[in-house]
């Protein structure tokens, strides 16, 4: 069974930094592209990057570059998002995601609808 686990998200302070995780189960992990998306209140989900874990060729949203950073540690089948110069607008809950076939990221990257397994969300606080 494909499972994926979110976690590292907490309160804090805007121009702080948070790393989430995303460890994965019942696929060959190296395979696979991961996604992460951020569903704020009241808006809709947004899907912020993609990495290849394999190479780690990531694809990042403009309102995220700079700030944020992907990276794979296939040996524990987790990727890591490093988000750093946190806003309060980066209030979210983080998810990430998996398409259903092994492979690189899809096309669009950004739209859920090319994911098929998800993790169950972290929330991410800013305080300003």
């Amino acid at each position: 069974e494909v499972q994926l686990q979110a976690s590292g998200g907490g309160l804090v302070q805007a121009g702080g930094s948070l790393r989430l995780s995303c460890t994965a189960s019942g696929f060959t992990f190296a395979d696979y592209a991961i996604g992460w998306f951020r569903q704020a209140p009241g808006k809709e989900r947004e899907g912020v990057l993609c990495i290849r874990v394999i190479g780690g060729h990531t694809y990042y949203a403009d309102s995220v570059k700079g700030r944020f950073t992907a990276s794979s540690d296939n040996a524990k089948n987790t990727v890591h998002l490093q988000i750093n110069s946190l806003k309060p607008e980066d209030t979210a809950v983080y998810y990430c995601a998996a398409p259903q076939r092994p492979g690189g990221c899809p096309f669009p990257y950004y739209s859920d609808r090319w994911y098929t397994y998800w993790g169950q969300g972290t929330l991410v606080t800013v305080s300003s």
